[in-house]
């Protein structure tokens, strides 16, 4: 709807745009009189800048346009056909500046653009431009560089603003950026003019959120620094006080006075007398008049002040050069100074100024007289009422100046004013000397007898010294501050003056804490510090810290401020009335006298007015108006054709001007004027139609927005504050109520700052005519924090009027207000009298009715746009939204007055325990409506429903407010459902709680269902449900509350907070009991059931014990870790609170550092069954056999001294048979009484062969008493040692028997017992179960985890038969269910390899066990296989065949031969090898690599010194036959011939095969390497050869030796056996099978080769 079409530039018969019309008028005029001439243009003007006579529009799509006296160019443009700027076309320009002879405009990246008067530098050093240049016709660009970095960067401006002689920039990093001539700069130099843009040290690290320029003097609007707890004041009356937030030092010194003779804030007096001009062609005509390149003026006079730049007291004067006539060498006149003359003194200036400064002053009459003729274009340029009249011409801003040297004043246009010479006036102003000097003696006079030397006005003589600005002079800072300190944050607000500053949710909206900064020449006081002292360096306006100051606007000499309570400060010059308040100077800066009821939200500032544009009595603004007013002269037209007598001077004040802003009527015809700009003594607007109500719906949100939150402020400052300031307040209201009135004073002051934020932000909408994007709303982007204020809000007023609060106050509040009684009448509603005691209540709940407000302006929007638009979803569903909650708040303010009248009614000692603030009364049975049943005949019930709570109560009397003893039911644990009524006739209600149920009987059907009702929608509203759109009964049986059990029972005094269901704990939660027990996880009926951790105080051991694992039915049952706090961690299985089944244990005296490891199984607490105890203490490792704590039965130790025995241990020790093995082959097989103690008789077999046959008895470390046979081996007879090899593992356990309760758990976690019994769908709807509960209770995992159970999550096909089709998809299923520890599967893998490496790892890595992990993987395969076969009931039996599917092609084309070709051997070791064997291969070929060490050690030795030959020799010594040598060998694609020193050059490729061996894990992956490694071979013999060649084994075996040799295969052997013991039996006779017979060949072949 907004969007309006654009029409070209060239059109001829453009389409007048709809918003942005353009309207000028000049301001020197009655007000009746005036009629604003609009421009037309084919687009919307998005802004518009005044200068002193010109003037730039700037229209959508980035044009520019300039109209009135364009001196630069010798051209006079009217205002109704501007001229565009066409260097400016395709620079997309988003803001423009006017400052008195030149223009700046600043484009979308950020770029400025400069152009007109540069005689002082304000156009900077524009690229296509020298410092010679005293205009720029045309546009150019001016770069601002930050030079402190490195390397340089680009500045990116934001905001641009222009004075007379100087020019400022915003950057997006909030900083300000000044260039031109002149102490309005800001800047540390004495240099002038400043070509190049300079930074603003002072302000460098400061949120600057606007600026701007005045004639001669600037102003910046900034954010206040965070506040600081620098006092005990509450953040109501830091705000109402406008306390900064920290004070400095000298901050602190200001609250004393000081003599102003003696005193000199930050201000410098400039003591020079000069004629400061400011027209290019005046000061063009000065030069002309004095040819000898020096001007008239005397040189500067030295600026005074009484401190250093340390800020410390110094009686020497600091002489800063701040202009004139340069040397040619670069360095200023030296400065002369008047002598005699007080330089604290201002006053002393105006008398110098009685003293003309030229040689001779009739010259100087002489000359005016001359001028005088030709004043008529004087008065065209500057028109009565020029600010450049007296106050200029005889104040401290004309006594310095600033402008370049004679030289530089070289006129482009010297044609036009050397005929136009004589038409110049000399002074500043139309006025003669002789005016201003009797105008200087009035002013002299009316200061006479003041002892301050400062020109304060005279209205803030009484106001104490805090209220000026006595800080000491700002020492000049070389360098930015961002290097020495870190910087506030600062956001960028590119294109518009208003910084966004993130604060709480509200980021996007503007600051309201905010301070003026102004710096510059004071002499008409527009510094507002309370002087008319000059400032170097900006400095803060304290008087306006805290008044909430939204933007800022610079006059010629004046300055405006407004705040976001739409009041107007202003302060300076006043000669025309242009400040609107007193008709005197005003130093400080002070209000805006307006009528009543109106509200002002934009203003500008001219030459000699003030515009201001306000919200009235409708919702079209109106426009105010202060200053300069004349009646317009009969002749205007003739102007240019004056006679010297037609020539009008200026007054030393304005004839007609207007003191208090009075309404322009035309304002009404102009439509919705969005903004206002002055400029000189033109004035200008900016204008919409109101298409379709849009306008209108948008000042009517913004003004209703404004008028509310001008209220807020009267209301905290009329009552809030005086009222928390009272000392009586705490004991008028109590403890209690003071805490409620505090958390109100908050809330109001949080609602308060939202609104003032967001009225501003809606003014800023208004005035931002390009981007009206409804959807930016914070009412829309901000919905949730709006609602939450006002929640906020709603719930503090409403519980201080339940407990009372307002009847306390109604005293204060009569004391507070006294005779501002009509003040607070006008904050009332009309209905409220005010009359009697005040209704502070009501009052407050005034802001509810702004939802109402919102909802209303909302859908005025919302119907401009089509339902299909994002717009107009938008503002729907946030009108449904503060509508629904206006409602709601509105139903909480009647519960409030409600409960307030039931408090009232029912007041009593009693029913006072019962009274909370957030407490709202429901309904209540004093009636006796509502009884227990099967209550006595006498006994009396009272039952009161609050919204959070029911309560019961015993022997009540309801009339006086007494009962004996009552009940407490939170809600939040309350079920409610109705009874069906039976012959009984009983209209029941069963009420259900944690620790009791009992039912409730009404009198009649009607109150059944009422009570029926209220119980539902009362704890729906509680538990955060819809509330009165719940139905009886329908309130959810499962939620979550919190509750503290107060019954006997494991949960006494015990508090719960999680899920309930139907009264009982169930679902996931947190128990915690007072002695300091805790547990957190599921709960099930009631008791503990599910995955839960648990906290246990040891009170003896003054330490905590920890577990985290599964329970039933309120014990530890399932699997679980647990610490207890004596250091011991059991991870493992547990049964009714027992340890019971799998489970490891370490103990010791750090969980670090554990003493010992038992893994095994568990029976009842007790290690019983199969386990491997690790004693790291004493190096041993027992494997075997337990019973109730102790090694009972068949097991193996081995010891870290390579000791290793196998036998039968009762009670804890060895006893019986046993056979023990020491490292060097010593083998001792006989009876065991103890630990290594023998006693009997036994068989001693030493290590060479002999053996001692006989009785033994004694410690088997400490020595043996033997009485027996020795028998001395003459030959080495290897079958004894064969004979004792072969007894070993006669007393190990089984290894089928030695894990079972690793397979019980699986079974258990698959929903079966063991191997006998449990359903197939059960296991697997278990796994999809522990699956997804694991997915959603486990948020930090891993992306691949995450997918990987996501796959798993899917139960595949497993009742359909297996076939070689389908056999891959299972293999693939169960290679992902390994990979994670949450499936049975993988948790079945993860826990045999930790048993695995507790047995085999460490001191278990003895040779003498590797036949025992061979066994024991061979018994997992075969278990882990009738899991998986149990999964997948397809799978055939080990070594079973899988057909190929009926269908398969192969079956048709070869029917004989289908069993042969297409048929699958399926075998554990083939399934579930790989899988399982890559994870236990570490400490299994650690021990393979320990029993073929020796063998390894001959075969590694024959392998280095056969490698040593070269390969010819080494072939003849192999005796491979030369057919098979190769004669050519390629490297790199190159053929080399192999030579007979060639070496490690034949058959390279099956060599490096073959090396591959070693980075394989499982049989069938070696039996792969060997078999590619025989191909190769075959590849690199065969073009040898010719035709069809039959390998015979004489022929390979010699061959594939070589490759063995050159291959170099570490451990060879290990791979050898291990391959061997664990290969697929259906492989061993086939081709595989043969191959590696051939290698197992190559390796004995070498190990026995001697030959040399």
């Amino acid at each position: 709807m907004e969007n309006i079409e654009e029409s070209s530039a060239d059109e001829q018969a453009p389409t007048l745009p709809e918003r942005g019309l353009f309207h000028v008028w000049h301001s020197a005029g009655l007000s009746e009189h005036l009629c604003p001439e609009r421009v037309l243009l084919s687009r919307p003007v998005l802004q518009a800048a005044l200068g002193e006579n010109h003037g730039l529009l700037l229209t959508q799509g980035g044009q520019v346009y300039s109209f009135g006296e364009l001196l630069w160019r010798d051209l006079r443009i009217p205002a109704s056909a501007p001229l565009l700027e066409v260097s400016l076309l395709g620079k997309m320009v988003i803001r423009v500046a006017a400052g008195g002879f030149h223009c700046g405009a600043l484009s979308e990246q950020g770029n400025i653009f400069m152009w007109g008067e540069n005689t002082a530098g304000q156009c900077g050093l524009t690229e296509k431009g020298t410092v010679t240049n005293i205009t720029v016709s045309e546009p150019c660009l001016v770069s601002v560089v930050d030079s402190e970095v490195v390397p340089p960067v680009a500045v990116r401006v934001v905001d641009l603003a222009c004075g007379r002689e100087h020019s400022l920039a915003l950057s997006s990093r909030n900083e300000i950026w000044a260039w031109g001539s002149g102490c309005q700069l800001g800047l540390v130099t004495n240099t002038f003019p400043v070509w190049r843009p300079q930074k603003v040290e002072h302000l460098a690290c400061r949120n600057v959120i606007q600026i701007a320029c005045g004639a001669y003097h600037s102003l910046a609007l900034v954010r206040s620094l965070p506040v600081q707890n620098y006092n005990n004041h509450s953040p109501l009356e830091k705000k109402e006080q406008g306390q900064s937030a920290y004070y400095s030092v000298t901050e602190r010194e200001e609250l004393t006075t000081a003599d102003d003779a003696q005193y000199c804030p930050l201000g410098v007096e400039l003591t020079e007398v000069t004629t400061g001009e400011t027209s290019p062609r005046r000061r063009c005509l000065r030069r002309s008049l004095q040819p000898g390149g020096r001007s008239a003026v005397s040189s500067l006079r030295a600026i005074s002040c009484p401190y250093t730049e340390d800020g410390n007291s110094n009686t020497k004067q600091m002489n800063i050069p701040v202009g004139g006539n340069r040397e040619p060498d670069g360095r200023a006149d030296p400065p002369t100074q008047i002598d005699g003359i007080p330089k604290s003194h201002p006053l002393s200036v105006w008398r110098t100024n009685k003293n003309p400064s030229l040689a001779d002053e009739r010259e100087l009459h002489n000359l005016l007289r001359k001028l005088s003729v030709h004043s008529t274009e004087t008065q065209q340029s500057h028109g009565p009422g020029d600010s450049d009249s007296l106050s200029s011409h005889t104040s401290d801003d004309s006594c310095i100046s600033l402008t370049p040297p004679t030289d530089l004043f070289t006129s482009s246009y010297k044609d036009e004013l050397s005929n136009k010479s004589q038409a110049s006036n000399f002074s500043s102003s139309p006025l003669g000397l002789e005016e201003g000097r009797l105008c200087l003696e009035t002013e002299r006079k009316a200061l006479q007898g003041q002892k301050s030397s400062s020109l304060t006005n005279l209205n803030q003589k009484g106001k104490t010294a805090a209220n000026r600005r006595r800080s000491l002079p700002g020492t000049p800072t070389h360098g930015s501050p961002r290097r020495r300190q870190l910087c506030v944050c600062r956001p960028s607000s590119a294109g518009q003056t208003q910084a966004a500053a993130p604060e709480e949710a509200g980021d996007s909206l503007p600051s309201l804490e905010t301070e003026v900064w102004s710096w510059g020449r004071g002499s008409e006081g527009q510094l507002g510090h309370g002087d008319q002292l000059a400032r170097l360096q900006p400095l803060c306006i304290k008087s306006l810290m805290g008044e909430e100051v939204i933007k800022v606007a610079a006059g010629s000499h004046h300055s405006l401020a407004l705040t976001a309570q739409c009041q107007v400060f202003s302060w300076g010059s006043n000669m025309c009335g242009q400040l609107g308040h007193v008709n005197s100077p005003v130093t400080v800066p002070q209000q805006v006298k307006l009528s009543e009821g109106l509200r002002v939200w934009d203003m500008s500032a001219g030459q000699s007015h003030s515009l201001l544009l306000a919200d009235g009595d409708c919702v079209q603004p109106i426009l105010l108006y202060c200053g300069q007013q004349q009646e317009p002269m009969s002749a205007q037209s003739e102007r240019p054709h004056q006679s010297e007598r037609s020539c009008q001077r200026s007054p030393n004040r304005a004839e007609n001007y207007r003191v208090k802003p009075t309404v322009l009527p035309f304002c009404i015809e102009m439509g919705y004027i969005s903004t206002v700009c002055s400029g000189g003594q033109s004035c200008a607007l900016l204008a919409d139609c109101n298409v379709m109500g849009f306008i209108s719906a948008i000042h009517e949100l913004a003004s209703s927005e404004r008028r509310f939150y001008c209220w807020l402020s009267s209301v905290k400052k009329l009552l809030l504050t005086p009222i928390r300031d009272r000392e009586s307040l705490c004991p008028s209201l109590g403890e209690p109520c003071m805490n409620l009135f505090s958390a109100l004073c908050e809330s109001f002051v949080r609602l308060s700052v939202l609104i003032g934020r967001h009225s501003t932000s809606l003014s800023l909408f208004l005035h931002d005519a390009q981007g009206r994007d409804v959807t930016s709303f914070p009412l829309l982007t901000h919905t949730d924090y709006f609602l939450d204020v006002y929640k906020e809000y709603c719930s503090a007023v409403g519980n201080f009027q339940v407990m009372g609060g307002f009847h306390s106050l109604q005293k204060l509040i009569r004391e507070c207000l006294g005779s501002q009684q009509t003040m607070f009448a006008q904050l009332c509603p009309a209905d409220q009298s005010v009359s009697g005691d005040v209704d502070l209540g009501s009052l407050l709940y005034r802001p509810l009715q702004q939802l109402h407000q919102y909802s209303r302006d909302l859908l005025k929007l919302e119907v401009c746009y089509d339902v299909s638009t994002i717009e107009y979803q938008s503002l729907h569903q946030c009108c449904s939204q503060y509508e629904s909650l206006s409602l709601s708040l509105l139903k909480k303010k009647n519960e409030a007055e409600t409960t307030l009248s039931f408090w009232k009614t029912h007041s009593g000692r009693n029913t006072e325990v019962l009274r909370l603030p957030q407490r709202r009364v429901v309904c209540e049975s004093s009636n006796r409506s509502l009884t227990l049943q099967n209550a006595g005949r006498f006994s009396n019930h009272w039952f009161i429903l609050f919204n959070d709570t029911l309560v019961h109560t015993q022997g009540a009397i309801p009339t006086q407010s007494l009962f004996s003893t009552h009940h407490v039911y939170p809600l939040t644990c309350l079920w409610v459902k109705p009874v069906t009524e039976d012959s009984s006739g009983l209209y029941a209600i069963k009420v259900t709680c944690p620790e009791e149920n009992f039912t409730l009987v009404a009198s009649t059907p009607q109150e059944k269902n009422k009570w029926l009702r209220s119980l539902n929608q009362a704890v729906d509203q509680v538990l955060g449900g819809a509330g009165p759109g719940s139905s009886p009964g329908m309130t959810a049986m499962s939620r979550t509350a919190s509750y503290m059990f107060t019954g006997e029972g494991r949960f006494k005094d015990a508090q719960y907070t999680g899920c309930w269901l139907a009264g009982r704990v169930h679902g996931r939660g947190t128990m915690k009991w007072p002695d300091g027990r805790r547990y957190c996880g599921n709960f099930k009926n009631g008791l503990e059931d599910g995955y839960g951790e648990c906290i246990i105080p040891n009170k003896a051991l003054d330490k905590l014990d920890t577990y985290k694992g599964h329970w039933r039915d309120g014990k530890i049952h399932g699997f679980g870790k647990y610490k207890y706090s004596n250091g011991e961690v059991y991870e493992g299985c547990f049964c009714d609170g027992q340890r019971h089944g799998y489970g490891m244990l370490s103990s010791g005296k750090l969980a670090k550092t554990s003493s010992s490891v038992f893994i095994g199984h568990w029976i009842q607490d007790k290690k019983t069954g199969y386990g491997v105890h690790d004693d790291f203490t004493r190096g041993e490792k027992y494997m075997g056999m337990w019973l109730d704590d102790h090694r009972h039965g068949n097991a193996v130790v081995v010891t870290q001294c390579g000791v290793y025995y196998e036998g039968t241990f009762k009670e804890n020790k060895m006893s019986g048979q046993g056979l023990l093995v020491t490292d060097d082959d010593t083998a001792f097989h006989g009876e065991f009484s103890d630990d290594w103690t023998v006693n009997g008789k036994a068989i001693l077999s030493l290590a060479n062969g002999d053996c001692l046959d006989g009785l033994f008895s004694g410690e088997w470390s400490t020595g043996l008493k033997v009485v027996g046979t020795y028998t001395k081996s003459v030959f080495d007879e290897p079958e004894n040692k064969e004979r004792n090899t072969l007894l070993l593992g006669q007393y190990v356990v089984p290894a089928d028997q030695r894990w079972s309760c690793v397979f019980d758990e699986c079974w258990s976690r698959l929903g079966r017992d063991a191997a006998r019994g449990g359903e197939r769908t059960a296991a697997w709807e278990n796994i999809a179960v522990t699956i997804t509960a694991t997915r959603r209770h486990s948020p930090d995992l891993s992306r691949s985890q995450s997918k990987v159970l996501e796959s798993l999550e899917f139960i595949p096909q497993h009742e359909e038969p297996v076939t070689t089709a389908n056999y891959d998809s299972i293999r693939r299923y169960l290679i992902k269910a390994c990979e994670t520890p949450i499936h049975p599967l993988g948790w079945l893998v993860e826990t045999l390899v930790t048993v695995y490496r507790m047995t085999y790892v460490g001191v278990g890595s003895n040779r003498r066990l590797l036949r025992q992990a061979v066994q024991e993987v061979q018994a997992y395969l075969t278990h882990f296989y009738s899991i998986v076969r149990f999964l997948f009931p397809g799978l055939p039996v080990d070594g079973g065949i899988i057909p190929d599917p009926p269908d398969s092609p192969s079956k048709n084309r070869h029917n004989s031969s289908t069993a042969e070709q297409g048929a699958l051997v399926v075998s554990c070791s083939s399934l579930l090898l790989p899988l399982l064997l890559p994870r236990l291969y570490p400490p299994l070929f650690t021990l393979y690599s320990l029993q073929e060490e020796q063998k390894e050690a001959q075969y590694w030795e024959h392998i280095l010194r056969l490698n040593k030959q070269p390969d010819q020799s080494l072939l003849t010594f192999l005796g491979v036959q030369k057919k098979f040598w190769p004669v050519w060998v390629s490297i790199l694609g190159e053929k080399k011939q192999i030579v007979s020193n060639s070496k490690d050059a034949c058959f390279v490729s099956a060599v490096e095969t073959l090396q591959q061996i070693s980075n394989t894990f499982t049989p069938s992956d070696k039996l792969l390497v060997i078999q590619k490694t025989f191909e190769e071979l075959n590849q690199e013999v065969k073009p040898m050869l010719e035709g069809d060649f039959l390998w015979c084994m004489d022929d390979l075996l010699p061959l594939f030796l070589y490759v063995v040799l050159r291959a170099r295969i570490r451990n060879l052997g290990a791979e050898v056996s291990l391959i061997e013991d664990l290969m697929d039996p259906n492989v061993q006779l086939g081709e595989i099978g043969l191959m590696f017979t051939t290698l197992k060949a190559c390796y004995i072949q070498i190990q026995g080769e001697t030959t040399t």
